[in-house]
C-alpha cells in the first residue's frame, strides 16, 4: 500500500521497520528494552513460547520504542517535508500519533487492518509476515495467523479511542483509492 501511495502520490516513503532497524544499530539496549523484545527468539521458539496477546504486547512495546525514531525524523529532520511523505508499518501507533502530533494538520493519520482470516491465513502459509514462511513449518503458522489478527484489532480498537481513520483492507484496488479518499479529505 504505503510502494502505492508513493508512485500515486509522487511522495516518498519509509518503512517503521527500516527505522527499528537504525534505531537497533545505534541504540542502548537496556535502555530501550522494547526495541530489543524479540531479537533473542528465533520464528520456532517466538511462535511456540509466547502466547498471541503477548506477541501483540511486544509489537506494540516495539512500536513505541520506534516511534522515538519516527518522532525524530519528522521534528528534528534538516529536509522540509514540503510535498509530505509517507511513513507506514506497524511501528506508527494511534496512541503515539495523539500523543505528539494530535493537533498537526499536516499529518494525516490512518490505520488499515485486516479481519479476514482467510486471507491473512493464506498470506502467513505463502510468504510469512515478513517474507519468511519458508523458515518455520507450518505448524508454527496458525499462531502466526492468530497474533495478527489479535494486532488488526487492537490497531482498530486504539485508532478508534484516538479518532484516526482506519480502514478495513481487502487487497484489491479499492483500498488505493479508499486511502486516498482519507487523505484527500485532510487536506
Amino acid at each position: 500500500m504505503a510502494q502505492a501511495l508513493s508512485s500515486t502520490l509522487n511522495l516518498p516513503w519509509i518503512s517503521t521497520d527500516q527505522i527499528r532497524a537504525i534505531l537497533r544499530s545505534v541504540a542502548d539496549k537496556e535502555k530501550y528494552l522494547g526495541l530489543f523484545n524479540s531479537s533473542d527468539y528465533d520464528a520456532e521458539r517466538f511462535l511456540t513460547e509466547l502466547t498471541a496477546e503477548k506477541i501483540v504486547k511486544m509489537e506494540f512495546e516495539q512500536g513505541e520504542e520506534t516511534w522515538l525514531g519516527v518522532k525524530a525524523l519528522i521534528n528534528d529532520c534538516d529536509y522540509e517535508w514540503k510535498s509530505g511523505c509517507i511513513i507506514e508499518g506497524v511501528g506508527i501507533l494511534p496512541k503515539m500519533v495523539a500523543n505528539d502530533f494530535k493537533n498537526d494538520p499536516h499529518i494525516t493519520a490512518i490505520f488499515l487492518v485486516d479481519h479476514d482470516l482467510s486471507r491473512m491465513r493464506e498470506t502467513i502459509f505463502t510468504r510469512g509476515l515478513w517474507d519468511d514462511a519458508h523458515t518455520y513449518g507450518d505448524h508454527l503458522k496458525e499462531k502466526e495467523v492468530e497474533w495478527a489478527f489479535l494486532y488488526s484489532k487492537h490497531l482498530e480498537e486504539q485508532a478508534k479511542q484516538y479518532g484516526y481513520h482506519w480502514i478495513e483492507v481487502h487487497k484489491n484496488a479499492d483500498d488505493l483509492q479508499r486511502v486516498i479518499t482519507v487523505i484527500r479529505q485532510g487536506e
